[in-house]
């Protein structure tokens, strides 16, 4: 039998050199260091942070951002890494995305110089790991009017409010809080050591089935004083959260195209191995038929993260443009693991063939940075000029 093709259309060809070698780094890490032991963390509900923390050894942390210790990556490396990452297991992706994308992100857009200096190159040498809290229980999509209000005293501020969700922050050494202050402008103010905080309560949400190799949390805050000048000095209204949110939605459509490969390499190899009726299933014409699927979508989804990254490196990149791509990507994923679960049957729901978690991973990729009915009337309104929603 002839080996099969997995590059259908020479992505690989696209890359510079310096790209394939940092993706062949990343790659190398992912799958000699935690694909032989993710399931056991996936399994137990454990987060994986010893796995994650190795990454800090690679030339990756901050992604694109510049100085500070910042990896200063061009933007298609950058999406390489969350796709090398993401291709072996989400939840990798998520404690590594939160804090090198949504945090440090944050900071290295709207923190002052001192700000930078003081709290990015710990974060760049992931000495000090970084958590993003912004969405609420009654605040999802509509995080243009979150409820957690700062106020000012003197010279702190008081946080009150509840957030769900933010990866890390039950172990984050900074956990960046969104609130509005008294004149309901909006803000971005960093928590230092929060779990010696009073006020503060992180829980780890459990019972997932999905990214279980990280934790998730419910955050409380009661009365909870930081000094003023830990509030991010240049941002004041949702456009500039917005401007964070954008950059990161284009490595969740990285990510999505990194499981949607994990989930078809898998697949092909298993359906040229696995034998039924005397030869591979592979030789069967419905098997063929969902790799071909699998093959179309994910050489579709490359090229389109891969212009994507063009698009941002010439700084011409839309926020339509940028949720048009999760949203393909991360709807695409979701079909490419269906179909891997199908061709391995009965053996894709266990975790020793990787599918069953991937399968889980794309649940969260599909919903998270704007779930898919948000992206898609973010690039319907670029693209009719109408706004569908408030």
């Amino acid at each position: 039998m002839t080996t099969p093709v997995v590059d259908l259309f020479k992505f690989d060809d696209l890359l510079t050199p310096a790209q394939r070698e940092l993706r062949d780094q990343v790659r190398n890490y992912m799958e000699e260091v935690v694909r032989p032991n993710i399931n056991d963390y996936w399994e137990s509900g454990e987060i994986a942070l010893d796995l994650a923390l190795g990454l800090r050894d690679l030339p990756i942390v901050g992604g694109s951002m510049q100085g500070y210790g910042c990896a200063g990556l061009d933007h298609l490396s950058s999406g390489l890494v969350k796709y090398e990452i993401c291709r072996v297991d989400g939840s990798i992706g998520t404690i590594f995305g939160t804090h090198s994308g949504l945090t440090m992100g944050s900071i290295s857009l709207y923190g002052s110089e001192a700000q930078k200096q003081r709290w990015l190159p710990p974060m760049a040498r992931m000495e000090k790991l970084g958590a993003f809290a912004l969405t609420e229980p009654h605040r999802g999509s509509d995080a243009a009017h979150i409820l957690t209000t700062a106020r000012r005293v003197g010279d702190h501020y008081v946080l009150n409010g509840h957030k769900r969700w933010p990866g890390n922050a039950t172990i984050a050494d900074l956990v960046l809080v969104w609130a509005r202050d008294e004149s309901g402008r909006f803000g971005g103010f960093v928590l230092e050591d929060p779990s010696e905080l009073p006020g503060y309560s992180a829980k780890h949400i459990a019972g997932r089935i999905t990214k279980r190799a990280t934790h998730l949390a419910d955050i409380t805050l009661e009365d909870l004083h930081i000094p003023a000048a830990n509030r991010l000095a240049n941002c004041s209204s949702f456009r500039h959260l917005n401007a964070v949110l954008s950059h990161t939605r284009a490595g969740v459509a990285w990510e999505a195209v990194g499981l949607a490969a994990g989930c078809y390499e898998i697949a092909l190899k298993y359906a040229c191995e696995r034998e039924q009726f005397g030869k591979p299933i592979a030789a069967f014409q419905l098997m063929q038929a969902k790799l071909v699927e699998m093959a179309s979508d994910l050489a579709q989804m490359q090229l389109l993260v891969w212009r994507l990254a063009q698009l941002q490196e010439a700084g011409e990149a839309t926020p339509g443009q940028i949720s048009l791509a999760k949203q393909t990507c991360a709807a695409k994923a979701r079909r490419a693991a269906a179909l891997a679960r199908e061709i391995l049957g009965a053996n894709g729901i266990l975790l020793d063939n990787h599918v069953a978690r991937l399968f889980t991973d794309v649940e969260a990729t599909y919903t998270y940075e704007g779930t898919n009915e948000i992206n898609l009337l973010i690039a319907g309104r670029e693209i009719t000029g109408i706004g569908a929603f408030v």
